[in-house]
């Protein structure tokens, strides 16, 4: 199993959007690396739900439902997007500060290619996430 963290936009798509969902593509990511790691997600893959911006935390996990399969919103035929199911938030959402602050986490993909919108996660990195978010 691979591991993983997508980040939204609250006022876009966040948590609660998710939720009430269930099963949702993640579409619209147009960065070519962001892309490559969608084509590496398998089903059974989970991915932390980070909301980015002003809230910059995750707040929950998401499981991969589907392998990456054209994005509908992209014209260009070049992006892929995945399916994800919303499975449980986390009891205590963990902010950027805390994973920044934490030299455990510092070579997190998060840490030092912060701006990406899909990266992949550690299986230590994300134990330690789980547990700083009451999992």
């Amino acid at each position: 199993m691979n591991y993983w963290l997508v980040k939204s936009e609250p006022g876009c798509w966040s948590w609660t959007d998710h939720v009430q969902k269930g099963v949702e593509p993640w579409n619209g990511v147009r960065n070519f690396q962001a892309a490559k790691y969608m084509k590496a997600m398998e089903v059974g893959d989970l991915a932390f739900f980070y909301h980015s911006q002003k809230e910059k935390a995750v707040v929950g996990v998401l499981e991969v439902v589907t392998t990456a399969y054209p994005d509908p919103s992209d014209e260009s035929g070049r992006f892929v997007c995945v399916d994800f199911k919303a499975l449980h938030p986390l009891k205590h959402p963990v902010s950027l500060k805390q994973i920044k602050d934490d030299p455990r986490l510092a070579d997190m993909a998060l840490v030092k290619q912060a701006r990406l919108s899909v990266l992949p996660v550690a299986p230590d990195a994300w134990e330690l996430i789980n547990a700083l978010g009451g999992l």
